[in-house]
């Protein structure tokens, strides 16, 4: 079916333009991120949420590049990263939204795991409160034949020791909800029942889930009424398309412009942080991600 004219249409033909200025700016020797910042047509600071993006999905730019355009995209800053990074964000007057922490699989369902995933947690909570920062990640790691119940209370045991750490410190925990069924096998926390009734167990303000749209789409769907049900346990929202983890685009089956209207509408403060994976040209992708999510 053709496009139909009007002003999502027009957007689409900014972005086309945005990359034959990327094409051009390459042909004549200057930076892509200069060559497409003249063609972006909206900010993210138009919009009620806070987007920014992940840094692993970016591996051939360098972080300095990603920075800059995600300063002119109007992002407040960059997921996942660890201290050797935080004089390049802040150089740029960016965040990082989502300070790393311990090993995905490794994770606090088992207890041989605590020691390490604690004190590399509470490395993480110093670092992230001295800049003034809010968000720390944690994972329930995979199971390894642990039943859910045990994991959970094992989990239980590791958070209400590290909590009042975070309490004390102003900084929020948060643990990734991920799928199991076709990027993470055997991952323990691959349900929003499971997180959010250790939420209600660990009972702190300062211990969230991260509900990542995409990984969640996997495993249960129903995003938008799940989101107004539980929201109250989510602290940081990731998003992807559905299948692949590609751009959030007509290309998959997830429809971006109402999830984030739906987030939107809990007014809570949480951050949006785009993790899909471009297979096109990776600044005019995000780019086309963050208007779609201006709401």
């Amino acid at each position: 079916m053709p496009l139909s004219s009007g002003p999502e249409n027009t957007r689409r033909d900014l972005f086309r333009a945005a990359t034959a200025a990327v094409a051009a700016g390459a042909t004549l020797g200057a930076s892509p991120t200069s060559a497409f910042a003249a063609a972006a047509p909206r900010s993210a600071a138009e919009g009620r949420l806070k987007q920014s993006v992940c840094r692993w999905c970016y591996g051939k730019i360098s972080l300095d590049e990603l920075c800059s355009a995600a300063k002119r995209m109007g992002l407040v800053g960059i997921d996942l990263l660890t201290p050797p990074d935080f004089e390049t964000i802040k150089k740029h007057g960016l965040i990082c939204t989502m300070v790393g922490s311990h090993p995905l699989t490794d994770g606090l369902c088992e207890p041989k795991f605590h020691k390490k995933s604690l004190e590399m947690m509470n490395a993480a909570i110093e670092a992230t409160s001295k800049e003034g920062w809010r968000n720390v990640i944690c994972f329930s790691g995979n199971r390894r034949g642990i039943d859910d119940k045990v994991g959970m209370d094992n989990c239980v045991q590791a958070l209400k020791e590290i909590v009042p750490v975070a309490e004390k410190a102003g900084i929020v925990l948060n643990m990734e909800l991920l799928n199991s069924k076709v990027d993470h096998a055997d991952y323990m926390c691959d349900n929003t029942k499971w997180g959010v009734e250790l939420v209600k167990r660990v009972g702190s303000d300062n211990f969230k889930l991260l509900y990542d749209i995409y990984h969640m789409q996997i495993m249960e769907g129903d995003v938008i009424r799940t989101i107004e049900k539980d929201h109250a346990a989510f602290g940081h929202y990731h998003t992807g398309g559905n299948p692949g983890r590609h751009e959030i685009d007509d290309s998959q089956e997830l429809n971006y412009k109402a999830i984030a209207r739906a987030i939107a509408d809990t007014k809570d403060e949480v951050f949006f942080a785009h993790e899909f994976i471009p297979v096109r040209d990776p600044l005019t992708s995000l780019a086309e991600a963050v208007e779609l999510c201006i709401v």
